[in-house]
């Protein structure tokens, strides 16, 4: 198995430098198409009955279903949106990924490879089999056991002061002071039996960089920060732009940064069906059980779309639809190579 992850790992880094080449090349992004395309991807997908609510998680079993908001940031700050843009879901695990960039920028790239490990582990995101199997080492900041990992690794004096750090990182990736949905929250932390006993399988391996009672609490609150699809398309616009936030113009992380978080959301963004969403899109991704989805347009734009209902691997299915239909319809796809 390791050999195929090696192999997956190298196709997939491969890929990205494709799609960063390509990224610059000039397409016909105009307002009136790019409005036309969410105008038809919210018209055509609007009434999509599948998927349910997640309900693991108590608290996000009573969202409102009906919720689905469509929005997209280029990277000049201009923004488009269709639906219900201010209806707020919790971020769940989209927030791996601006987390993990956070650790890259702190103490670069090398750490985060080190000390928890970049490549797909091959199981499920939750899996206690996978930290057990490599002994703590070659996990992955996009699953639980690596992502908890991650938020014990924000520098800190103490945890209020990693969980202020944590909150504040995300906010300025969404141009905006971000909140703690505590409904959701304290549902979570009632009911994080599995995530607490990963993070001390992780501290038995010397694999996890702070308490781990005090790090599952920080994770389970960076789960539940509110966000809606603007947001989303928002702090999805900022990794597109470089690091910067186009919208605030404020410099959220370095080009650097961006481009070693963008390959892990390639891999394993999407839970189980990361490699059919790249295939599909191209595109970079995260996805979270509160139903939004942010997807990474290089060079070009975010886009954020929020509809709790879940397909079985996790993921947001309107969300799903519609970013794959805007990729099509804009023909963005970084590897739609048109030849000389």
């Amino acid at each position: 198995m390791k050999i195929n992850l090696l192999v997956s790992a190298i196709v997939l880094s491969s890929a990205f430098l494709m799609s960063c080449a390509t990224a610059q090349v000039a397409t016909n992004l105009t307002p009136d198409k790019i409005n036309a395309a969410l105008d038809e991807a919210y018209n055509k997908f609007k009434d999509v009955k599948e998927g349910k609510n997640a309900d693991y998680i108590k608290e996000l079993a009573t969202v409102d279903s009906k919720i689905f908001g469509i929005a997209l940031v280029t990277t000049d700050g201009t923004v488009y949106t269709k639906g219900d843009v201010a209806s707020m879901v919790s971020i769940q695990s989209v927030s791996k990924a601006f987390t993990m960039a956070q650790v890259i920028e702190e103490q670069g790239h090398q750490a985060v490879q080190d000390k928890i490990g970049v490549d797909a582990t091959g199981l499920r995101f939750n899996s206690i089999i996978a930290v057990e199997l490599q002994k703590g080492k070659e996990i992955n900041p996009l699953v639980n056991p690596g992502a908890i990992a991650a938020t014990s690794m924000v520098a800190g004096k103490d945890s209020a002061a990693i969980w202020a750090s944590i909150l504040n990182f995300q906010s300025q990736f969404a141009g905006r002071t971000l909140s703690l949905n505590m409904p959701v929250y304290i549902s979570e932390a009632g009911d994080n039996l599995r995530n607490q006993a990963i993070a001390h399988l992780l501290y038995a391996y010397g694999r996890i960089y702070f308490d781990p009672v005090q790090a599952t609490d920080m994770y389970t609150k960076q789960c539940a920060i509110n966000v809606s699809a603007k947001d989303l398309a928002i702090m999805g616009s900022t990794l597109a732009n470089g690091g910067v936030n186009p919208v605030t113009k404020r410099k959220v992380v370095s080009p650097e940064t961006v481009m070693y978080t963008l390959p892990v959301m390639a891999e394993a963004g999407l839970y189980d069906d990361s490699g059919i969403w790249f295939y599909n899109t191209g595109l970079p991704a995260k996805s979270g059980v509160g139903g939004g989805i942010v997807a990474v347009c290089p060079g070009k734009f975010g886009i954020g779309v929020v509809s709790p209902p879940l397909d079985a691997a996790g993921n947001s299915v309107k969300a799903q639809m519609v970013i794959k239909y805007v990729v099509e319809k804009l023909g963005v796809n970084p590897f739609l190579i048109q030849p000389k």
